[in-house]
């Protein structure tokens, strides 16, 4: 089944379109500029299979930068802001704190820019043959499309596919054709000639990958790839066999035996949402970190990061063990739903225990998490769940400390006579409701 079409607003008014696959943690794809279609890229077998692949075990966003594919063509800007601008109004779309960054080719300046600029956005920089500034092989090519822009997209498509597939090649230059405009392209192009972010690559703290094929006539070369992986910290280079432009092509595996690695794709995906009944009640639980800004400005980014991993692995640990639902991740905490009370405070002492666990063991990097609970009617809508029960099971959430989980009377009532212990908060004001509301604190260490 294609991917519905949805589209996001930049501020500069630019309207993106984008489509979504998949579940979990979310991975952003970019494109190389300017050879985009979300549409037509899903009916090539190539591509879908690769798309597909990337949404087994997480939420894949995919979207056509500006000037090209179904997004607005007639734009004046297209500078690394501008583009920036693309990726961040699809991001806010989608309501995505966090999020892998994948880009390909020319759209790595871009990437790298909106890492550095962003450290809290990106958790995984993958970049696809890179480069910094433009300085390579293609240049040559490129001057073909101010001549002739059929020319242009015959002599590209022939370069990734070989000179040999002139059949296959012939039908991705109609592809290429239909991505852009030669005005578009053109003036996408001229931009593309100052790009330059060397200066920026050593304020990159994402974790990055460079994926560099070097036998490729239109790829960079090996020596950027180089300067790229040594200006960048914490990142890591891997050579792959083949010359195609295009990953899923040639060893592909290997290309996957490098994601896998890098993102830590042997954990088992998060619990699926299971799509909320009209009129269906649930039990919502919300977590928080307390003090994670202050965390990360204690330990630093890549140390204050791994604390918060540990935090997201515990949550999803027990969430498959309690048949809980992941809606959604928020960088420093998590929101799930249960069809079950009993599951979702059951669920909610395993994660303290396991908390506290974690740090009897490592006292130096302790995790200290709100929970709340509150249960109703939500309103399901593109995934995620909202109304009056969302509202107040966050507002209950907030009221908690570090190590504790309270609950709403809702809750507590639905579990009567299942041998939870409570302690009365009393009423509580909360954030945006006029009346107050009766919290319980959950007692859950163990007694003696």
């Amino acid at each position: 089944m294609e991917p519905r079409i949805q589209y996001a607003k930049t501020p500069d008014g630019v309207s993106i379109a984008f489509w979504t696959l998949g579940e979990g943690q979310p991975l952003v794809q970019m494109s190389s500029l300017p050879l985009s279609h979300i549409q037509l890229e899903w009916q090539d077998p190539g591509w879908r299979r690769w798309y597909e692949r990337l949404a087994e075990k997480r939420k894949l966003v995919r979207y056509d930068g500006r000037g090209t594919g179904l997004s607005d063509r007639h734009v004046a800007d297209y500078s690394v802001e501008a583009h920036m601008l693309d990726l961040q109004a699809v991001v806010e779309r989608l309501g995505v704190q966090r999020f892998v960054l994948v880009s390909p080719l020319t759209a790595c300046p871009i990437a790298i820019a909106y890492a550095a600029r962003h450290p809290e956005a990106v958790s995984h920089l993958l970049l696809w043959c890179p480069w910094a500034r433009q300085e390579g092989r293609a240049l040559g090519l490129w001057a073909l499309r101010n001549e002739e822009w059929e020319l242009y997209t015959e002599a590209t498509a022939h370069a990734t596919f070989g000179w040999s597939a002139a059949e296959e090649a012939h039908r991705w230059a109609a592809y290429l054709r239909e991505c852009t405009t030669p005005e578009a392209a053109r003036a996408i192009h001229n931009a593309l000639l100052e790009f330059d972010v060397t200066a920026v690559l050593s304020q990159v703290r994402s974790p990055t990958l460079i994926l560099q094929r070097p036998q490729g006539a239109l790829l960079p070369g090996v020596e950027i790839a180089r300067a790229l992986a040594s200006g960048i910290p914490d990142a890591r280079l891997a050579l792959l066999e083949g010359a195609s432009l295009l990953p899923w092509m040639g060893d592909e595996e290997s290309v996957w035996a490098a994601f896998d690695e890098f993102l830590g794709d042997s954990e088992p995906p998060p619990a699926r949402a299971e799509p909320v009944a009209a009129g269906g009640l649930c039990t919502i639980l919300f977590t928080d970190v307390e003090g994670s800004t202050a965390l990360t400005e204690r330990l630093g980014d890549a140390k204050g990061r791994a604390v918060l991993r540990e935090h997201e692995r515990i949550t999803r640990e027990a969430l498959r063990a309690h048949g809980g639902a992941e809606v959604k991740a928020m960088g420093d905490g998590f929101m799930a739903s249960f069809s079950s009370a009993t599951r979702a405070l059951e669920c909610a002492i395993a994660m303290q225990r396991a908390f506290a666990a974690h740090d009897d063991e490592h006292p130096e990097t302790p995790i200290r998490v709100r929970i709340g609970l509150n249960a109703g009617e939500p309103i399901a809508e593109e995934e995620d769940l909202f109304g009056t029960a969302v509202n107040m099971a966050a507002r209950v959430a907030a009221k908690a400390e570090g190590g504790e989980i309270l609950a709403s009377d809702v809750v507590r009532q639905l579990v009567a006579g299942k041998g939870f212990l409570f302690s009365d908060r009393g009423d509580v004001i909360l954030r945006g409701f006029e009346d107050p509301v009766r919290l319980y604190e959950v007692r859950w260490r163990e007694e003696g």
